[in-house]
């Protein structure tokens, strides 16, 4: 009997040995595949249009520059805001109903738009400057806030502690 089990072990673990050498030879030739892999292709180039609502880094998602909107799509109105950070901090900002202007500069993190027909790159095109000098765009409002903290309710100023 003892003589009947070795007779079966011995084809059993040959064949186990073959295998495992088959799959540690397949592994190695795997391993050494000379074909190199695709390059990863680049990343797309920032757009020079903004077709739909929404925020988008400059530089990223947007290029900066000149671009022109048409103004509200429909008789809305059109919003746009061009931000310091992408969390909010105002550079300067328009609430219209006519078509705008505006140029976004390559240290701008941030340009939003919402209710705007499409913007396209428009290189040529005259940015308007509303306001002369250090109160330009969102500079006014960030002036006026500092104002109305100063005074009191009768136009005098708040005692500080």
């Amino acid at each position: 009997m003892r003589f009947e089990a070795n007779r079966y072990l011995v084809p059993r673990c040959a064949t186990a040995v073959l295998l495992v050498a088959g799959w540690v030879a397949s592994a190695g030739v795997a391993a050494a595949d000379p074909t190199p892999s695709p390059a990863p292709s680049p990343a797309p180039a920032p757009k020079t249009t903004i077709d739909h609502d929404g925020t988008f880094l400059v530089g990223t998602d947007i290029a900066p520059g000149v671009y022109s909107s048409a103004g509200p799509v429909g008789n809305g109105t059109c919003y746009w805001k061009r931000l310091a950070n992408p969390d909010g901090a105002l550079i300067d900002n328009a609430l219209t109903k006519k078509p705008q202007v505006v140029r976004i500069e390559p240290t701008d993190k941030a340009f939003k738009t919402d209710g705007c027909q499409p913007w396209q790159s428009t290189p040529d095109a005259e940015v308007p400057n509303a306001l002369p000098g250090p109160v330009a765009g969102g500079q006014l409002q960030i002036n006026l806030g500092t104002l109305n903290g100063l005074l009191g309710p009768n136009g005098m100023q708040v005692p500080q502690p």
